[in-house]
């Protein structure tokens, strides 16, 4: 039986089949293979048919998915219905042409489809000739442009055309009314990314900066500084507890970055935006890849990546990922040493019942940066290898480990629920922490005494057992419905929060005798452990929950809405001394609007509200915690796509205002009020995408004319840091990087890329004492890749700062300097099979 969306006359397949069976009696295997291939061969889509539609085909039947590309794309889809029902369907999301979306819908099954009309296609099994040679046909070669699932590991595409983190669904960016960017793979093999840091590098309006004695990932978003990361769209629980432990990224599929508040779907958080970082997937098509990376500085590095189906049925799916990392440093005394494995598995108990299982173990044992003082209005003249810090106990060492179950079930193709829960454990034996204050202009830097005496402006704090357990589970429902004229696709959530910190205590403060100067211009280092004032430590303890709900509505004229609104719950103590450190609730909005009045540009607003960090460290008039940190901000923007979609481009305008701020009271420099306010506003541009084939290019620029303390007060009444701007925030930042890959003759499997990372002078601190200058490196790869049998060997050089300029990633809002890494080679052999 033909099944077909309209009456279609059949009679030219059938004759063709007897074609093919007359051939297969009177001719040869080859005669029959060229035949075959060339009535399965799928043709391309007429010319008139290669509009971008967007596609949302639920995974399922076969049949089920060719009647919904039919009611999208008005073509008439003509098939066998016995051959095609017994076939499954993976479902397609994303903006495709028909021809595109074919080829993806039909991936992975022995089905093809051909051209019978202007506007029908016949979709059929791909046909192997019998005969008494065993000769193999020879592969079908589909014509037009490939197609890749955003998670295929062969993926070489810089643009991807939706994203989750600022709709928590699956999205396109064209109609998302909020400033979202995506690194893709891609991009970071190409940069050879071993850092969160380095792949930050290609979003406008953040900047990576230096914190914690460069042990934890610590961004400035649109002003802001931000040490919270999210995996999957869920907190970090060890950002959460202080961000002191950067983040592995062996499996990393991509990284996004919602620029703004994310409140609404986040809870608490810094208002310059979120970075969420995509973890890789179970596949069910098999993918193993070995990387041996090696470097300057002694550096080496090894990963794993293997992902394929454990039964036949791919009903039971797996991915491993696995890395080991040794490396010294150009700084003196700084070393990395760190194991990381993280394996996760793929239940598909249904076509709409899912249950995954994720695992992440990390051993680390690395040493600390303290970096370098300013000495007046710059950084210390010092060689970019000076070390501040002492090698004896400057160590950080400990394992972490993570465990993440989920589930979602389809209840139809329209509503859908899932729930995950996560657990993530950390324990340090030592977690090192050095303090400085500016150098004199002779370069001396005093020692702190036992009782932080006589204004002493270096010294450590040794954290002894320092423990985290941290657990969240969140339950969200998505459906789908229509009112009117209006479609509607909805979330409601929940989410909560259990974050256990505790330290059993700290050894603190000389790290010379009293009295005693350290000099960076003649470092004189310890020789042997010093013998440290011992403390208690604090043992803190929160709880935190959210409900929150979003409408996204397309309405007529291509004009799509998003509305929403969270309510948080915080509460926590310090058990220690049974003082509340938290005792928040807050309603936040969000709402956004977009017209499309061309496929290809859309133009977009909104106003977010934030509810931000805790101020927990410091304390009322009535030792009451103060009120957390709240924010809003503006934006307006437009969005373009090139070259069918290949190619896009995005501009922002925003204004973003921080309230509730510590400061310190006037009269009693002890306590604290909350009236601090601080103030930015900026544009910003991205692009990414491919503009010729083989040529791809990603870039962003930042230009932030204001980013202010708009409101402050001193220790003596007065203004304080008033009209500063704020610390880490160049007025002018970006940057620019493009490869081109020889599509074919003898250079074929050869890419070449450059970029430049600039920035202008950024002010040290919110009081301004000193600078960093502005600085541009340039960086360099290439990379020759072939086919070795079933395998692919890729070869790779990169070369960062390649004319070697000195340069500082930032500071930690005082006086530790992050100094940036000189001229750096990394190479690697990668074999995938």
């Amino acid at each position: 039986m033909i099944r077909s969306r309209k009456a279609h006359n059949f009679t030219t397949r059938t004759a063709i089949y007897n074609s093919i069976e007359e051939s297969r009696q009177r001719h040869t295997v080859k005669s029959i293979a060229m035949l075959c291939s060339l009535l399965y061969a799928s043709t391309p889509i007429a010319d008139g048919n290669d509009r971008i539609y967007q596609f949302d085909i639920a995974a399922g039947s076969m049949s089920k998915a060719l009647d919904d590309f039919s009611d999208t794309s008005n073509l008439d889809i003509n098939y066998p219905a016995k051959v095609v029902n017994e076939v499954k369907s993976l479902g397609l999301k994303g903006r495709y042409t028909t021809e595109q979306a074919l080829q993806q819908l039909l991936k992975g099954s022995d089905l093809s489809y051909r051209m019978t009309g202007d506007s029908t296609v016949t979709v059929e099994r791909i046909q192997l000739a019998e005969a008494k040679d065993p000769t193999t046909m020879p592969a079908v070669r589909v014509v037009g442009r490939a197609v890749y699932d955003s998670a295929d590991p062969y993926n070489p595409d810089y643009r991807l055309p939706n994203a989750t983190t600022a709709t928590k669904t699956d999205t396109p960016v064209m109609e998302t009314p909020y400033s979202i960017a995506v690194v893709p793979k891609q991009v970071l093999e190409d940069q050879r990314f071993i850092r969160v840091e380095d792949s930050i590098r290609n979003v406008a309006g953040v900047t990576s900066s230096y914190a914690n004695g460069g042990d934890s990932d610590f961004f400035i978003m649109r002003g802001f500084e931000n040490i919270n990361l999210y995996r999957d769209g869920f907190l970090l629980p060890s950002a959460l507890g202080g961000g002191t432990l950067k983040r592995q990224t062996a499996n990393l599929e991509r990284v996004e970055v919602l620029k703004g508040p994310g409140s609404l779907l986040f809870g608490r958080n810094e208002p310059g935006g979120v970075i969420n970082l995509v973890t890789k997937r179970p596949q069910a098509t098999p993918y193993h890849s070995v990387e041996q990376q090696f470097g300057s500085y002694d550096f080496y590095r090894t990963l794993v990546d293997s992902t394929g189906a454990i039964t036949h049925d791919d009903t039971l799916l797996y991915r491993v990922n696995l890395s080991y990392e040794n490396a010294n440093s150009f700084r003196d005394f700084v070393k990395t040493d760190t194991v990381f494995l993280a394996p996760s598995f793929t239940w598909n108990i249904s076509n709409r019942t899912q249950v995954n299982l994720d695992i992440e173990y990390q051993h680390f044992d690395n040493t600390n940066d303290s970096g370098i003082p300013p000495i007046g209005n710059r950084p210390a003249p010092v060689p970019r290898s000076r070390q501040t810090g002492d090698p004896f106990n400057n160590k950080t060492v400990g394992d972490r480990a993570y465990v993440g179950a989920s589930w979602s079930h389809e209840f139809n193709d329209n509503w859908k629920i899932n729930h995950r829960f996560g657990a993530e454990f950390l324990d340090k034996g030592s977690d090192f922490t050095f303090f400085i204050d500016a150098a004199t202009a002779d370069g001396n830097l005093k020692n702190l005494d036992e009782n932080f005496g006589n204004g002493g402006v270096r010294g450590f704090n040794n954290g002894i057992g320092v423990s985290q357990q941290n657990y969240y589970t969140t339950l969200n429902l998505t459906g789908k419905f229509n009112t009117a004229m209006l479609e509607h696709s909805t979330l409601w959530g929940f989410d909560y929060f259990v974050i256990d910190d505790q330290q059993a205590g700290s050894e603190c403060c000389a790290a010379l005798p009293i009295g005693a100067n350290f000099n960076v211009f003649n470092p004189t280092y310890l020789s042997s452990a010093p013998n440290l004032a011992s403390n208690p430590g604090p043992d803190m303890s929160q709880e935190w929950y959210g409900l929150y709900w979003q409408d996204q509505i397309k309405f007529p004229f291509n004009v799509y809405g998003n509305v929403g609104v969270r309510y948080d719950n915080a509460n926590g103590v310090n058990k220690a001394t049974g003082l509340t450190t938290t005792d928040d609730d807050h309603f936040s909005p969000r709402g956004g609007l977009l017209w499309k009045p061309l496929n290809w540009l859309a133009v977009y607003g909104n106003y977010t509200e934030n509810f931000g960090p805790s101020n927990s460290l410091f304390r009322s008039v009535d030792q009451q915690a103060l009120p957390p940190r709240t924010g809003e901000e503006w934006e307006m923007g437009a969005k373009t796509e090139f070259f069918d979609g290949r190619l896009s481009a995005s501009f922002a305008y925003f204004e973003l205002i921080q309230k509730n701020m510590s400061v310190p009271d006037p009269v009693n420099p002890n306590i604290s009020r909350a009236i601090g306010e601080q103030e930015s506003r900026g544009y910003e541009f991205e692009t990414a995408g491919e503009i010729l084939p083989g040529w791809r290019i990603i870039g962003a620029y930042t230009h932030m004319p204001f980013a202010n303390v708009i409101k402050d007060v001193g220790f003596d009444g007065g203004p304080g840091n008033t009209g500063n701007r704020m610390f880490n925030t160049p007025h002018n930042f970006g940057s620019l990087w493009s490869t081109y890959a020889f599509q074919g003759g003898d250079l074929q499997g050869l890419k070449l890329g450059a970029g430049v990372n600039a920035a202008s002078q950024s002010q040290g601190t919110n009081a301004n004492t000193f600078q960093l200058p502005g600085y541009a490196t340039l960086n360099l790869m290439a990379s020759y890749g072939l086919n070795l049998g079933k395998s692919r060997v890729t070869l790779q050089l990169n070369a960062n700062n390649l004319l070697d300029k000195t340069y500082y990633q930032g500071t930690n809002s005082g006086n530790m300097i992050g100094v940036g890494s000189p001229r750096y080679f990394l190479g690697s052999v990668k074999v995938e099979f």
